[in-house]
């Protein structure tokens, strides 16, 4: 059996402080590195010797190190300016790695990164079952395949966004209508399986952090993350920070009723968006307004591009209410930005402009200037997420009821 991974354990070395302003500046070394002091100030707000108190344990532990300033070019590639040269901060990759993983309905994607995100290794699997032991068994192997396909690197964490209703702080995975799972306590089992430290985070939450990291999220403050596919979810960062609310539900976009007496939802109400606008729904209307029961979503979406009336109306109908969902994210929340993911973008051609018209209509005064990017992203950028997650919770101290090491 392949070893199971440890964090690396040192004794001259300091311990990393649970410390927010350490987390935010390594952060943003981290996604805009080199950086020098002055700069990182400027960009999250801090004066010069709050980010000096901020850097010195992150240099002592080894997370950043000084890059040699001779090395850094001024603007447009010219030599620097004379005069005390300016120090950038750079993050050391290979420190450590940690794990990510994308845990679906029928599958799971796992990524190893270094501590730049980078993605080292990756695999996909097929889950034998929805049952919790089996679940945790098949993460477990495809988190110590990973950290063989490393080569011995030291592997400190593992980071799993699920679908559904999670409860981060706890690693609990509260309600999971994919997997069929309630109350799954599943950062301590598979903390205690991998004897390492887990996080647990919505699916749709781990996507949004890779965006604000790496993708459409990193220039603004605030922007919005929607997925459509087997379900419709939301992540949104407000300010520089990702919301959860006060039981990690905020987000849940799928299930805001927009439609009076609609077609029942999964959650039990009428006329939510997912039951509207997700890939079931569509398929659900194609197969009534068509009388064939055994279509399944591609012959759909073949259908619709080939002008069937009835599966065009279908798509026509998932786009009036995607639209009026994204009207509801600009309104409430205003943000910069909604980046549209997930799946369902594979049809994008059927619905994507009667969605941009029905936001055009539905959204409120400036907030219709919201811009909206259509962004597929492959199953990697979602474990890519979950691998983000975990590094932030490098920050945060112990991970109540999961081991450290």
């Amino acid at each position: 059996m392949t070893p199971r991974p440890r964090r690396p354990r040192d004794p001259d070395v300091p311990t990393l402080p649970a410390d927010p302003t350490a987390a935010s500046v390594f952060i943003a070394v981290l996604t805009r590195g080199p950086i020098a002091r002055n700069e990182i100030a400027q960009v999250l707000g801090l004066s010069p010797a709050t980010v000096s108190k901020a850097v010195r344990p992150l240099l002592e532990t080894g997370y950043l190190v000084e890059s040699d300033p001779a090395a850094q070019p001024g603007m447009g590639g010219a030599p620097p300016p004379p005069g005390r040269p300016v120090v950038p901060f750079r993050v050391v990759a290979d420190r450590e790695f940690v794990l990510g993983i994308k845990l679906a309905g029928t599958h799971a994607v796992g990524v190893a990164v270094d501590l730049l995100a980078n993605v080292r290794a990756s695999r996909r699997v097929a889950l034998p079952s929805h049952a919790v032991d089996a679940v945790v068994q098949t993460l477990a192997t495809l988190a110590e395949g990973l950290s063989a396909d490393l080569g011995g690197g030291p592997v400190t964490r593992l980071g799993v966004g699920v679908g559904g209703h999670v409860d981060a702080r706890r690693g609990f995975v509260r309600y999971a209508p994919f997997l069929e799972w309630r109350d799954v306590p599943l950062a301590e089992l598979l903390a205690k399986r991998l004897d390492l430290p887990v996080v647990v985070e919505n699916d749709v939450n781990s996507l949004t952090v890779a965006e604000q990291w790496f993708g459409a999220g990193l220039d603004v403050p605030s922007f919005a993350v929607v997925t459509i596919g087997a379900g419709v979810g939301c992540g949104f960062v407000v300010d520089g920070s990702l919301v959860h609310g006060a039981h990690g539900l905020a987000g849940e976009l799928g299930h805001v009723p927009i439609v009076h007496d609609g077609p029942r939802c999964l959650c039990g109400n009428t006329g939510c968006v997912e039951a509207l606008a997700s890939d079931e729904a569509i398929l659900t209307r194609v197969r009534q307004a068509t009388g064939r029961p055994d279509l399944d979503l591609r012959a759909a979406v073949r259908l619709a591009r080939e002008g069937d009336p009835a599966a065009t109306a279908a798509f026509t109908t998932a786009g009036d209410a995607l639209g009026r969902a994204l009207a509801v994210v600009a309104n409430l929340l205003n943000p910069h930005r909604i980046v549209l993911s997930g799946e369902g973008l594979a049809a994008s051609d059927l619905f994507e402009q009667t969605a941009r018209e029905s936001f055009a209509r539905h959204a409120f005064g400036q907030a219709v200037e919201c811009e909206l990017v259509t962004r597929p992203l492959p199953d990697d950028t979602w474990a890519r997420g979950a691998a983000a997650v975990a590094i932030s919770h490098l920050f945060t101290g112990p991970i109540p009821g999961v081991p450290m090491r």
